[in-house]
C-alpha cells in the first residue's frame, strides 16, 4: 500500500497527491498535522528514506528559525520537537513498501511508484 504524509495547504504536497491520483494505484492518505506520527512511525519513515531526523525538518519554519536555530539537539530531541510542532515534517512524504521519498520536486514520488 502506497501511503502520503499530506498537507493539503502545501502546493507541494498537493501536487504530489495528484500525481498519486493519476498513477491510478490505490493509496492512503495521512493528514499528518491532524494525524500527527508516533516518534516510532517517524523512526521507520526516517529508516525509509536513509535520512537522519534534522534533514526531515523545515529549518525555514517560523517555528523552527525562532525556538530552534542554532540549537544543538539530539535525533530523540528533534523527533520530539517534529510531534511536537508537526509543521516543521518536510512534506509530502510517500512511502510505498519498503522505499519512501520525499516529494520535493513532487516528481520524485513517480520514482517509487
Amino acid at each position: 500500500m502506497i501511503t502520503i504524509y499530506h498537507n493539503p495547504r502545501c502546493g507541494k504536497s498537493r501536487e504530489g497527491l495528484s500525481l498519486l491520483e493519476k498513477s491510478g494505484k490505490e493509496f492512503e492518505i495521512i493528514q499528518y498535522l491532524k494525524e500527527v506520527p508516533t516518534a516510532e512511525e517517524l523512526k521507520s519513515i526516517l529508516k525509509l528514506l536513509g535520512i537522519s531526523p534534522i534533514e526531515l525538518v523545515r529549518q525555514k519554519e517560523e517555528i523552527w528559525v525562532q525556538n530552534f536555530k542554532g540549537k544543538t539537539f539530539s535525533d530523540e530531541e528533534i523527533i520530539k520537537i517534529m510531534i511536537e510542532n508537526p509543521i516543521l515534517i518536510e512534506r509530502p512524504i510517500v512511502i510505498n513498501g519498503k522505499t519512501a521519498t520525499i516529494g520535493r520536486p513532487p516528481e520524485k514520488i513517480l520514482e517509487i511508484l
